[in-house]
């Protein structure tokens, strides 16, 4: 059977017992030994019945005592108390593999708003995926680690039974002095160079402290190679154990990669299930692939399909672990892109950011083996959703994969894309992914990927923007809304300036990021509901580069940068129930 082409890119014992630390007197020679016998015979038991009278006993007057006096009742807690809120006090997230065999350059930029809340302190920064330390090999002829008894830590500085100083135990909230990019305080962005090369490993990120709430990276890629001209670009997102990704194909000149990066301190064990037009595409060597701590792998989609298939959903499931999982497609000389993860498997699904010069667009929709699924399309125009001519539904049978082109469906203005169950009683949770390509005179393309994306939220951030090149996308899945748009100030200089918006019920705004005065460097940008909605956000990076129309879409989706918790009451009844 064919193995999966992968590209594999990076990647304890107690000590023995100090001297001078004393150990408890051994037992008296009078005592009874220990093992099978220790109850058995005469001697056993004249030695051990007091010892079991006497806990009879305690334990009589302990049930005597819970008779006399039940447990108390249980404190309660203000009926009326609401849960509080509370800022997240660490965000991690995982970058892919920058560039997937081709050649040109990536960018890696991370951002955390402005906060309001009481944190402080606290850093942020972006690191390569790599193994874990190997603890240093035990001298020779030293007690094995599992028969040395673990110390007792004396108090005061730390020292050795030698007198000399143990190693400092380091702090999981400082940077590391390898650290690739480093984000010094919020409000500002740092931006830097990814490590290129198609060996390169994936990116660890981190924010901590007041650097948590809202910790966004995006990684841009400008591909100069002809084979996959084009502009990548991604959010980051984090570890996580399932991920949904459709639109991908292995016909024609499509090379599509998948890309698992382990930044966790063990390993994962990964599957691979990928969806045709004829349903799951079965191959063992899609199963139980090893991620192992520290490591990045890239997958060839082509070696797992048996064959060309046109257009692909593929899920990763992570049996054990937790891995950062992303999807590149590179179509020739026709564009290339990261194809985003999809939100879950709903029944309604809204993709964002469809531009106005679309050229073409191809819808590729997933549905679970339970059931058919028949599905309304529908497009978010200036005054509302309306149905587009000619493309009217789509039938998608279980457990397999239907595709329509939509051709030019914008009309020249921009759009969001809406999927809705025809008959609202029979509901299926589908997944949906949308190619986009734009057109030069020239002839020239590129392609990006949308794909079915949650609102906003309350905020979400998109960390990589430059000066007349971001484009933001919003659209109104509800009521009419108002919504505020904050430029950062620039990574290297700038002052953040700020826009409100209002969005019609149903509708989709287009406007030009705005952009902080006196920009110097790259900013950010972040969107905030204030009223009204839901809305979902997708901004549109466009870098024109030798003559091709190079571009990326990318969702903005809810930072979820405060968590709710719970009102509690203290109950010392539980210790006697």
């Amino acid at each position: 059977m064919k193995k999966p082409a992968f590209r594999k890119k990076s990647g304890p014992g107690e000590a023995p017992e100090p001297a001078g630390t004393s150990r408890p007197a051994e037992p008296a020679a009078s005592a009874p030994a220990a093992g099978p016998g220790r109850f058995a015979g005469k001697a056993g038991g004249t030695r051990t019945t007091p010892s079991l009278l006497a806990a009879a006993v305690v334990l009589a007057a302990v049930f005597g005592i819970a008779q006399v006096r039940p447990p108390a009742a249980p404190a309660k807690a203000d009926a009326g108390a609401a849960p509080t809120t509370a800022q997240v006090e660490r965000t991690a997230a995982v970058c892919p593999q920058p560039l997937q065999g081709l050649t040109g350059s990536t960018t890696l930029t991370a951002y955390t708003p402005p906060g309001t809340g009481p944190a402080t302190g606290g850093a942020g920064w972006l690191a390569d995926a790599a193994a874990p330390a190997v603890p240093a090999a035990q001298p020779s002829g030293t007690p094995s680690a599992a028969a040395a008894p673990t110390p007792t830590a004396p108090a005061g500085p730390a020292a050795t039974g030698s007198g000399a100083p143990t190693a400092p135990v380091p702090d999981k909230n400082a940077a590391p002095a390898d650290a690739r990019l480093t984000l010094t305080k919020p409000g500002t962005p740092a931006s830097g160079p990814a490590a290129n090369g198609d060996t390169a490993s994936g990116t660890g990120a981190v924010g901590t402290g007041a650097l948590a709430p809202g910790f966004t990276v995006t990684q841009t890629t400008v591909v100069t190679e002809q084979r996959g001209l084009g502009l990548s670009g991604l959010t980051c997102t984090p570890a996580g154990t399932g991920f949904w990704f459709a639109g991908a194909s292995t016909a024609g000149d499509r090379v599509d990669y998948l890309s698992l990066v382990n930044t966790e301190s063990s390993a994962a064990v990964v599957d691979i299930k990928l969806y045709g037009d004829k349903g799951l595409i079965e191959n063992d060597a899609a199963n139980g692939l090893t991620v192992a701590p520290g490591s990045s792998q890239s997958v060839l989609l082509s070696t797992l399909s048996k064959g060309a298939v046109t257009d692909l959903a593929v899920h990763v499931v992570v049996r054990s672990g937790r891995i950062g999982a992303a999807l590149h497609a590179a179509d020739g000389n026709k564009g290339a892109d990261w194809i985003p993860a999809s939100a879950a498997p709903a029944a309604t699904q809204v993709l964002p950011g469809l531009p106005a010069d679309t050229s073409a667009a191809r819808l590729v929709v997933w549905a679970p083996p339970e059931d058919d699924a028949d599905l309304k399309i529908q497009l978010s125009g200036k005054n509302g959703w309306f149905t587009p001519a000619g493309n009217e539904s789509i039938h998608v049978k279980a457990g397999m994969v239907a595709a329509v082109d939509l051709g030019k469906v914008t009309r020249d203005e921009v759009a969001g894309l809406r999927l809705s169950p025809s008959d609202d009683k029979h509901p299926t949770p589908v997944v949906a992914g949308l190619r986009v390509d734009r057109a030069a005179g020239n002839g020239k393309s590129d392609a990006a990927w949308l794909t079915g994306s949650n609102p906003v939220g309350a905020r979400a951030t998109v960390a990589d923007n430059r000066a007349g090149a971001s484009t933001l996308f919003l659209t109104s899945a509800g009521d009419a809304a108002t919504v505020r748009v904050t430029a950062s100030a620039g990574s290297g200089g700038g002052t953040p300036a700020t826009k409100e918006v209002q969005v019609p019920a149903g509708g989709t705004v287009a406007l030009p990021a705005p952009e902080p005065a006196g920009l110097n460097g790259v900013f950010a940008l972040t969107v905030e509901t204030v009223s009204g909605g839901p809305v979902v956000a997708a901004r549109l990076l466009s870098i024109p580069s030798k003559d091709v129309p190079m571009f990326t879409v990318q969702a903005l989706r809810d930072d979820h940068s405060t968590v709710k918790v719970p009102q509690a009451a203290q109950d010392p009844g539980v210790v006697l129930r």
